[in-house]
């Protein structure tokens, strides 16, 4: 394996669930290793979820209310030095909406800053929200990727008719889609129409329903395109020979019916074969029609307005607060993702991104709070996926097909480096003899070298995860965690 193939290899294995923080977990994984994020946080709606007693989701509750408190503080002030644009869209939201929005919008920017790092030049990213914080958690992705990577404003309608008193029903939620960079994955997704169907291909024979489609385009035209075949004419009536060789539907063709159709260069044995295999018919004025089959069509391409994917409902429901339907990752993901690629859910719940992942041929990973998560993907993928079923049912997955993890990955894509503490001088200088936490002037020998995230926490002797710390200040941070240790410096009035 060479050095790049390191640096960019997860350092996980596919088919992970983590029980943990998705904030220590993720600062532990390596960098540019996931194509596609899919999240689905708490939206900060104020309410308190819990499943019903005796279903697969019942020890699944949470309260979904944001109160501010020092740690959030603490987080805040880290991501005024790192990150100024984030830090001003943060500090608005409390003049317009309160504290617990911006005690919301702290959780979720330090989160999405471990999302930048860890996604791929080409990689995607969906927020899954509703209208209580969607348009503040836009001005933070834009800060966070870019407001030019912003690509839809997705609205589901999730429910039909709704009251809601002296205003229009809320029906819908949001999906936000931002990539990494210019440079992104993208496969358009098409919905069949059935009323289509039914009302242009109203001819059918031993192959399907089909239409037909006219074989020649305006223009007259010399040579084979605008010569005479099977007694027909096309430059008399001041028009050419249009024979698809390329397309989708020349694709169809070649796929179904005739195997290497799309290698024939003459327009008149394309012709030829098309008859040979009944493809084409004539018209009552003589005129030569393609049949074009529905089972070539793929319907219209979707638009940023999901009306066509119900609630979870029947079988797909595990009773789980908040669950999203299994058709909606679906489209998401094979929107934005190939086979193949590492998709990964922070916030996994009942882990409907991962089946989903799973039954598109896709690497996944996710993480969640709950252990319930871990259990529920297991069941999901054996009763919805056939995951394991055909060499032993859950008792397979059980062996190993799902790996559940409750530790903190260690980072191994910063290479071989020096011992952390070779550093020293360098910090010196970076912090221009001034302690990273009380801020007061230190001579050289009474500094000593800390990781900012702990090594248990997933944190790297990476010189951008050092400080260097006068004597009383690393007694005092000890193992806390870099939030908790400025509040305390904070609370006895030693840092601002």
């Amino acid at each position: 394996m060479t050095t790049q193939q390191r640096l960019y290899t997860p350092n996980w294995l596919n088919r992970t669930i983590w029980t943990g923080d998705n904030l220590d977990i993720m600062r532990g994984m390596n960098s540019e290793t996931v194509d596609l994020i899919y999240l689905d946080p708490p939206f900060n709606s104020n309410k308190d979820y819990e499943a019903p007693i005796g279903s697969e989701g019942a020890v699944a509750a949470f309260k979904d209310t944001w109160t501010l408190d020092d740690v959030d503080e603490a987080w805040h002030g880290l991501i005024a030095e790192q990150e100024p644009g984030l830090y001003r869209i943060i500090d608005a939201s409390e003049y317009s909406h309160g504290k617990g929005m911006k005690s919301y919008l702290i959780m979720m920017s330090v989160r999405l800053l471990e999302m930048r790092r860890l996604l791929k030049p080409n990689g995607s990213v969906y927020l899954h929200c509703d209208t209580t914080a969607s348009h503040y958690l836009k001005s933070v992705m834009d800060a966070v990727f870019g407001g030019g990577n912003f690509r839809n404003d997705i609205a589901w309608k999730r429910v039909n008719g709704r009251g809601d008193g002296k205003r229009f029903g809320r029906v819908s939620d949001r999906i936000l889609y931002y990539t990494k960079s210019d440079r992104y994955t993208w496969r358009n997704v098409y919905v069949a129409d059935p009323e289509y169907v039914r009302k242009h291909y109203k001819f059918a024979d031993a192959r399907g329903a089909y239409q037909t489609i006219i074989l020649t385009g305006p223009g007259v035209s010399k040579g084979a395109s605008g010569s005479e075949w099977n007694g027909y004419n096309p430059t008399g009536i001041g028009r050419s020979w249009s024979v698809p060789r390329t397309g989708r539907y020349a694709e169809w063709i070649e796929e179904n019916i005739l195997p290497g159709y799309r290698d024939i260069d003459s327009i008149h044995a394309r012709l030829d074969a098309l008859s040979d295999a009944d493809m084409i018919v004539w018209s009552k004025n003589g005129t030569p029609r393609l049949k074009s089959y529905a089972d070539a069509y793929r319907g219209t391409k979707v638009n940023d307005l999901f009306v066509d994917i119900p609630q979870t409902r029947g079988d797909e429901s595990v009773d789980y607060p908040t669950q999203k339907p299994l058709a909606l990752l679906k489209r998401l993901i094979g929107a934005s993702s190939n086979p193949g690629d590492m998709i990964l859910d922070p916030f996994a719940g009942c882990a409907t991104a991962c089946v989903a992942a799973e039954s598109l041929g896709r690497q996944w990973v996710g993480i969640d709070l709950s252990p319930l998560a871990a259990a529920l993907v297991q069941r999901r993928l054996a009763s919805e996926v056939g995951l394991g079923s055909a060499a032993g049912g859950t008792r397979a997955i059980e062996r190993g097909r799902v790996t559940h993890r409750t530790d903190i990955p260690k980072r191994s894509d910063t290479g071989p480096l020096p011992n952390y503490r070779t550093h020293k001088r360098t910090l010196f200088g970076r912090q221009e003899g001034v302690c990273a936490g009380c801020r007061i002037l230190f001579p050289f020998r009474n500094f000593t070298v800390d990781h900012i995230v702990a090594q248990s926490k997933g944190g790297t002797d990476h010189i951008d995860n050092l400080q260097l710390l006068c004597g009383a200040c690393n007694s005092m941070k000890g193992a806390r965690t870099q939030e908790e240790f400025v509040v305390r410096l904070r609370r006895e009035g030693l840092r601002d």
